[in-house]
This record gives C-alpha cells, sequence and structure tokens, in this order.
C-alpha cells in the first residue's frame, strides 16, 4: 500500500477528502491537526445533535492509502490541478506504508491505568501491578471505555472513594458502552447493578466484560432500568445528559447519588439549571478540561420529577 500525505486549509478538509474517497478510489482517508503536538494544537470538541464545530483544523494534514503508487500519484496529480484546490492544498509526502505489526503497536497505546494507587484498569497483555488491590481487565473495543478518558477515570475514582458503602447500594450505569463503571462497581462491592446502553453492541460488550471480569450484573437496554437506585452513573456528553434529567433523577433513591460525567468546564452551570428542578449539581472532580458533577438526593427528592421523560438517548463513542 502507499500514503499520500496532504496539507490543506480548514476549508479545503472536506471537498479534497470527499474526492478521495468517491473518485479517487482510496482505501481510507484519515485527518488530523497539522499542528498536533505543537503549542498551536487546537481542540475540536462536539456533541450528538449539534453541528460540527468545524470540518476540520486550521492546518489539517490529510492522508489517503492506495493499492499502487499510480493510484496515488494521479490522486495527488488530478487534485492539485483543480482550481479550487490552487493556493491551499500542498503535497506532503507519497511513499509506501511501512509494514507494521498492528497488533503490538495496538497494544503499545493501551497501558495500565492508575485510578487511585490500588484501583488499576488493566489490559490483558499486561501485568497488574503489585500494588493493585482491585484489577479490573479490559482490552479497547467498539465500546466506549478504556480507562484511559479522563471522564472514565474520574467516574471510577469516585466509585473507588464510596467502596465502603457500595455493598448496599443498588447501581445503575447509564449508557454503559463496554460497562467499565458498573464492572468498577461491582468490583468495588456493589452486588446488585443494572448496566444499559440504546446499542446493543455494547449492552453484548458489557456482559462479555462483566464474565471476564467475574463481575454479576444485569446488561439491558434502557427501559429495562426500573425503580430507585442507590448510585446512578451517567458518562455521555452534556447534551445528551440535559435531555435526560428527568429521567436520571427519578432513578435516584432518597439519599441515594446521581453522579455525571462526559461535561466540560465551561458546561458547569449548563447542567446545574437543567437539574435544578430535582437535585443540586455540583463539581467533585476535574481533569484536563473534563469535570465530574455530583448530586445528593434528600428524603423527597427521589419523588420529585414528575415530568413526563424523553425517549433513551444514544451514548456516543468517545
Amino acid at each position: 500500500m502507499f500514503e499520500l500525505t496532504l496539507r490543506a486549509p480548514q476549508d479545503l478538509v472536506e471537498p479534497v477528502s470527499d474526492a478521495l474517497m468517491d473518485e479517487l478510489d482510496a482505501l481510507s482517508v484519515s485527518v488530523q491537526d497539522a499542528d498536533a503536538g505543537t503549542d498551536g494544537e487546537q481542540a475540536l470538541f462536539g456533541e450528538p445533535g449539534l453541528p460540527a464545530p468545524a470540518s476540520g483544523w486550521e492546518r489539517s494534514t490529510i492522508q489517503a492509502l492506495f493499492d499502487t503508487e499510480a493510484q496515488a500519484d494521479a490522486a495527488a496529480a488530478w487534485l492539485l490541478s483543480q482550481d479550487w484546490a490552487q493556493g491551499g492544498l500542498s503535497m506532503h509526502a507519497l511513499g509506501p506504508l511501512a509494514a507494521q505489526d498492528w497488533v503490538r503497536l495496538t497494544q503499545q497505546q493501551f497501558t495500565p491505568v492508575a485510578i487511585t494507587d490500588h484501583f488499576w484498569v488493566v489490559p490483558s497483555w499486561h501485568q497488574a501491578p503489585p500494588q493493585a488491590r482491585w484489577v479490573l481487565q479490559l482490552d479497547p473495543g467498539l465500546a466506549f471505555g478504556t480507562g484511559t478518558h479522563p471522564t472514565t477515570r474520574m467516574c471510577l475514582r469516585w466509585l473507588a472513594h464510596q467502596a465502603a458503602g457500595l455493598a448496599n447500594q443498588r447501581v445503575l450505569d447509564y449508557g454503559c458502552g463496554s460497562g467499565i463503571l458498573a464492572i468498577g462497581a461491582g468490583l468495588l462491592g456493589a452486588g446488585d447493578i443494572d448496566a444499559v446502553d440504546i446499542d446493543a453492541a455494547a449492552v453484548q460488550a458489557t456482559n462479555d466484560n462483566a464474565a471476564h471480569n467475574g463481575v454479576r450484573l444485569k446488561a439491558a437496554l434502557p427501559e429495562h432500568a426500573q425503580g430507585l437506585y442507590g448510585v446512578v452513573l451517567a458518562n455521555i456528553l452534556a447534551t445528551p445528559l440535559k435531555l435526560l434529567a428527568p429521567l436520571l433523577c427519578t432513578h435516584v433513591a432518597p439519599g441515594g447519588h446521581l453522579v455525571l460525567a462526559g461535561i466540560l468546564d465551561r458546561q458547569e452551570a449548563e447542567l446545574q439549571a437543567a437539574y435544578a428542578p430535582w437535585l443540586r449539581l455540583t463539581v467533585v472532580d476535574r481533569e484536563e478540561g473534563w469535570i465530574l458533577m455530583h448530586a445528593q438526593a434528600g428524603a423527597l427528592s427521589a419523588a420529585a420529577g414528575t415530568a413526563s421523560v424523553p425517549e433513551p438517548v444514544q451514548s456516543p463513542a468517545r
């Protein structure tokens, strides 16, 4: 295979990518920030149901794979000859893609993750560190949740700090993805755990990962979450969390805990306003621009929230 690398300004990313896939027979196309790893690196955050913040970075690197060198060379020549690409698009490199041990390279990206000194998330090809008291074994897969993202780490850290009281709590992981939060709760002592997701693949992944870790839980679609829970966890994104406010709050038992993640620093006030009719959210952890929000229901809070609840919202893969 041969790799063609192009540099493009933001307004050319979409037309160049479309042309590579639709007209020039590229096997794959990827786009990344040309300034990644420098002071000029940009973060682009998007959420389901909202327009993308931008089609690309101010300076993007576009990489396309082709079966042959002739195809890659012809694609570069065609793109650079187009009037709409003049003055903005440039060819950075064209050459054979070096043979790689892709399994080994992928595994190198995922190493043991420390949640606390004694609680670790460990891929199957690594040994747990000697100080680990709780080990959640999880390999990367189709569903979100490997322990590497700050939102996941903060949720697991919160659970670890509550470990002494989890044995008597009923736990709900709403938008479970890989099941990492539900499994973490089980390893830390919870015995009655429901994990729900609108994605059937996530439900299957949760069941498989739970069995691999020796944790008993019930994984199903969202309509199977019933009744009150002492701990309700939802690591999704701000927009679906706001829509789900009535539903999630009505699942929190009197004195129970609601823990929300997938929220950026700047979205704190939005979430507090959305949940104010039912619960008072506060920030209890921060990491890399993300926040963890928590509320504890009072004696009457679980009976509130009688408004109609929305349909379940898909949790995105992050």
